[in-house]
């Protein structure tokens, strides 16, 4: 592939894009601003279904293995969604599908509260998650016509803090319906729904119109989508090891996304509401949190060896924790929600630069959605064993079984990260 023109990279990143909007403006952070708003909305009709899973398995009397498969199935319909969705999102433009992504999920997720079994429950949720798969496409492909090189990763940073400032407040949220509705998890899953509508509405008024491409003023980025920057992918070492990370890391994500609340439940008294149990997961996100800004922060200070030492660092850490988070528990709640933040903090830091920053630099922004959605699919198929696979192990090995194949997971994450060095794509280097 001939690489850009470093002239002409300099001249888009000071210069105003093909819309009118100067990168880097208070408008652009104000944008990102709104999008991660609301992806945010997004989790509030998804994250959900993790506080309703105890009421859900007493209701229809199920192992967690059987409600576990709704997890799956849900997460088994994202990564369809993200695998065929980001052509469609990189033809029509970030905005429009952004708006209707958010429609869909509020209107499943409002069905998901009727649901007569856990069958109906599974099949509603999958088209929750179908629709909610079309989003952060969306938000990807928006985002680099606003930021130059030099903060991309920032900015992708930022916008990776919307899935988990919105998963602490879906469970924030789902654990005072929880206790309003004297824990009725049909609430739980439907009430959310009026959140992310009025959201719907309101980013559908505040995004800008025709802000999804960047003139690089190079015959190399012509305007709209091209399959043909797709074609050479899998040639690219860097590719394969992002595929390969993502379907790591996800599933460690998703493991504690699905399962934090019932391990904290499980290893509590009898007496620990759902609420109280919800509200003690949410470090995990908030930690996370703070381990995305990090990363965001310091990444574009280094280059692609430092990058990938630091990484690997981080990503033994949490192999050293994963293994230790049992024991950790014998010590009581005051030890081991601190632990749980931790994990969130090394874990979602790494996590966040795959479906972000790499997706962008791999090929550029004219088919980022389509690079994100292929990453996003490959580690969504992987989350789909946090589902019923992992819920299997527990019935089987319980918490301390599962902590060790997610440690190994982790370790096999910290030499990958070593095959991130090749740049495909130069301006954000």
């Amino acid at each position: 592939m001939t690489p850009l023109k470093t002239t002409a990279s300099v001249d888009a990143a000071c210069s105003p894009n093909s819309s009118g909007l100067r990168k880097d403006s208070i408008n652009a952070w104000s944008y990102l601003c709104v999008l991660v708003f609301g992806y945010i909305g997004v989790y509030l009709c998804r994250k959900n279904l993790s506080v309703a899973v105890p009421l859900i398995r007493e209701a229809f009397h199920a192992t967690k293995e059987q409600v576990g498969r709704v997890a799956s199935a849900g997460t088994l319909a994202y990564a369809l969604g993200k695998m065929t969705l980001g052509p469609v999102i990189d033809r029509l433009g970030g905005r429009l599908c952004f708006v209707f992504s958010l429609a869909f999920v509020g209107i499943f997720g409002v069905l998901g509260g009727f649901s007569s079994s856990l069958t109906a429950l599974a099949c509603i949720y999958a088209l929750n998650r179908f629709s909610g798969a079309a989003a952060w496409g969306s938000m990807v492909k928006q985002t680099p016509a606003w930021f130059s090189a030099k903060n991309l990763a920032l900015a992708m940073g930022v916008l990776s803090l919307s899935y988990v400032l919105g998963g602490a407040a879906s469970v924030a949220l789902a654990g005072q319906i929880s206790y309003l509705t004297n824990q009725n998890w049909r609430l739980i899953l439907g009430i959310p729904s009026a959140f992310i509508f009025v959201i719907c509405i309101l980013c559908g008024i505040l995004l800008p119109k025709n802000k999804n491409k960047i003139n690089y003023n190079s015959a190399t980025e012509s305007q709209g989508f091209d399959w043909k920057l797709v074609k050479n992918l899998f040639l690219l070492k860097s590719f394969w090891a992002v595929l390969a990370l993502s379907f790591t890391l996800t599933l460690i994500r998703e493991t504690f996304n699905d399962w934090t609340v019932d391990y904290i439940k499980t290893q509590a008294s009898e007496h620990l509401s759902i609420q109280v149990a919800a509200f003690l997961s949410t470090p995990f996100d908030l930690c996370g949190a703070a381990g995305i800004l990090f990363i965001g922060v310091i990444f574009g200070r280094l280059n692609d060896k430092q990058r990938s030492y630091m990484l690997s660092i981080l990503l033994l850490m949490l192999t050293v924790l994963l293994l230790s988070l049992p024991h950790i528990a014998n010590l009581g709640m005051t030890k081991l929600v601190p632990a749980i933040g931790l994990v969130g903090f090394l874990a979602l830091g790494p996590y966040s630069l795959l479906a972000g920053y790499y997706s962008v630099k791999i090929r550029g922004s004219q088919c980022a959605a389509t690079v994100a959605g292929i990453v996003d699919s490959v580690g969504y198929i992987a989350g789909i064993l946090a589902g019923f696979a992992f819920g299997w192990v527990l019935d089987h090995g319980g918490y301390t079984l599962g902590f060790q194949m997610l440690a190994f997971l982790s370790f096999l994450s910290a030499g990958i990260v070593f095959f991130l060095k090749e740049s495909a794509n130069p301006i954000i280097s």
